[in-house]
């Protein structure tokens, strides 16, 4: 595959921001001058970061170019910071990250490389804090892709969870989240009615026909995110929602796990071998 590190300024996040890019490499037996002129539309998947992370996190600990290789399709990883893929007007002098997704990345990857902006072809993943991006990325903007996967990551009943003791007391990471994600909405009910409740999301979109296919992958024994992924898995069965569950026997919150999560994520995305392209 071929790497781009693309630094550029960005209108949303008012500021520089680095991605990667990843694009199928010319097979060897095609002269460069006929294969780069020929007006190639490669699939894309548009891969997310974890709390923590930036956009080498897949390419250092995984083999997702070996993967992409094999399918063809080209893999454009954005950095985030902790931003939980939202938008943060009141963060400095602005980091909306999710607007930068949809409305700066999208066009720009779309417009100046050689990839497809159909629908069919673009599929969204990311893993723990890149997959629940994911998920809100999938019920708010369904039009712009075909399947997402969610590894590590589930839907939150948060009309149920999220109290306000919870966010005036409740300590460890997933409360202090919460405070800045709620503060972020200007209050809890706004939070509740905005596009964050994904669950409250998906039970008003699951019907309508509108929603990509969707897939929730866990380690059975990740405690941050199996129960909840369980209960949700009930929940989208009573709904009717298109979406397959996969829990791995023995995985945790894990690169091991993550690496085998996008392999099958990239199967459910019903992206075939491409043998012509080397790798």
């Amino acid at each position: 595959m071929s790497v781009i590190t693309w630094t550029l300024e960005s209108q949303h996040l008012v500021g520089s921001t680095t991605v990667t890019v990843l694009l199928p490499d010319r097979p060897r037996e095609e002269a460069p001058r006929d294969y780069y002129a020929a007006g190639q539309e490669f699939k894309v998947v548009w891969l997310l970061h974890g709390t923590f992370g930036d956009h080498l996190d897949w390419l250092r600990r995984t083999n997702i170019d070996l993967y992409a290789a094999e399918k063809g399709v080209a893999v454009v990883m954005p950095s985030a910071l902790n931003s939980n893929y939202s938008n943060w007007p009141d963060f400095s002098l602005g980091y909306d990250m999710f607007s930068f997704v949809t409305e700066e990345l999208m066009p720009l990857v779309h417009g100046w490389l050689p990839v497809s902006n159909r629908r069919e072809d673009n599929f969204i993943a990311g893993l723990s804090m890149g997959g629940r991006g994911t998920i809100k990325f999938a019920t708010s903007r369904p039009e712009l892709f075909a399947a997402a996967a969610a590894l590590s990551a589930s839907p939150v009943e948060y009309d149920r969870v999220l109290t306000e003791d919870l966010l005036a007391n409740g300590t460890g990471m997933f409360a202090e989240r919460m405070r800045g994600m709620v503060a972020n909405a200007g209050g809890l009910d706004t939070f509740l009615n905005s596009d964050e409740n994904v669950w409250r999301s998906l039970d008003e979109k699951a019907a309508a026909g509108v929603l990509p296919r969707l897939f929730f992958a866990c380690g059975t024994e990740d405690a941050l995110v199996a129960p909840e992924l369980r209960a949700f898995e009930t929940h989208a069965s009573q709904l009717g929602l298109d979406a397959e569950f996969w829990f791995a026997p023995g995985y945790r919150h894990e690169w091991r796990f993550w690496d085998l999560a996008i392999q099958r994520a990239l199967e459910f995305f019903g992206l075939e071998n491409n043998p012509s392209n080397p790798f």
